[in-house]
C-alpha cells in the first residue's frame, strides 16, 4: 500500500477538531445573529479536512479516518462521564472545581448520543456526495463539490444532532430555530474557507502526488 507524508498529520489535526468542539459545545454563544454552542465555531473545519481528505486520498482512507475520530471521540466522551459521575475528594478547595467539571463534563447522554450519530451520518455523507461528484465530474468543479456535499453533510449532521439531543426537550420551533443557524454559519465558514481548501487540495496532492478517484470503491460506510 502506498504511504503518504502528511495523511497522519491531517488525521490527528481531524480527531482534535472533533474533541475540542465537543468540549467547546459546553457553552452556548452568541455570534451576531447567529446563536449556537461553542463548539460550532470550530467544528466546521472538520468537514473540510473530509473534504481535502476524501478529494486527494479517496473515500477508503477517508472512511478509515472518519472512524478513527469516533472511536477517539466516543473514548473522550465516556471519559468525561465517568470521571462525572465519580464522587470528587472531600476537600472544600476540590469540591468547587470539581462541582464546574460536573456542571461542564457531565454529558446528558442524549446529547452524546446526538453527537456521535451525528457526527458518523454527517461525515460520511459528506465524503460520500464528494467522491461520487468527483467521478461524474471527473475532478473538476472542486469548489462546487466542496459546497455541495457540505450542504449534504452539515443538513444530516445538524438535523441528527438537534433531533437526537433536543427533540421533546425544546418547542418544534425552537428546534427549527436552532437548525437554521447552526446550519447557515457551518455552510457560511466552509464557502469563507474555500479558498484555503483549494490551495491545501493542490499543494497536497502536488506533494503526495495523488489525486484519488473511488472507481470501484465500496461505499460500505461500516468497513474499516
Amino acid at each position: 500500500m502506498k504511504t503518504y507524508r502528511y495523511l497522519d498529520l491531517i488525521t490527528a489535526a481531524f480527531v482534535a477538531v472533533l474533541i475540542i468542539s465537543n468540549v467547546a459545545a459546553a457553552k452556548v454563544v452568541r455570534l451576531g445573529p447567529f446563536g449556537f454552542d461553542g463548539g460550532t465555531l470550530l467544528f466546521p473545519l472538520a468537514y473540510i479536512f473530509g473534504d481535502v481528505l476524501t478529494e486527494v486520498y479517496g473515500y477508503r482512507r477517508s472512511r478509515r479516518v472518519i472512524w478513527t475520530g469516533f472511536a477517539l471521540l466516543a473514548l473522550a466522551s465516556l471519559t468525561f462521564s465517568v470521571v462525572a459521575a465519580l464522587p470528587a475528594l472531600d476537600d472544600p478547595q476540590v469540591k468547587p472545581f470539581a462541582e464546574a467539571f460536573d456542571r461542564i463534563f457531565g454529558l446528558v447522554p442524549r446529547i452524546v448520543l446526538g453527537s456521535l450519530l451525528a457526527y458518523w451520518a454527517g461525515e460520511f455523507s459528506n465524503s460520500f456526495v464528494l467522491a461520487k461528484m468527483k467521478i461524474w465530474s471527473r475532478g473538476r468543479f472542486f469548489g462546487l463539490r466542496a459546497i455541495g456535499s457540505t450542504l449534504v453533510g452539515e443538513a444530516v449532521d445538524t438535523a441528527t444532532f438537534l433531533l437526537v439531543a433536543f427533540w421533546g426537550v425544546y418547542p418544534p420551533q425552537v428546534v427549527g430555530l436552532m437548525f437554521a443557524s447552526n446550519y447557515v454559519f457551518k455552510v457560511g465558514v466552509e464557502v469563507l474557507f474555500l479558498p484555503l481548501t483549494y490551495a491545501v487540495v493542490g499543494w497536497l496532492k502536488r506533494a503526495e502526488q495523488e489525486d484519488f478517484f473511488d472507481y470501484g470503491t465500496d461505499f460500505n460506510p461500516f468497513k474499516f
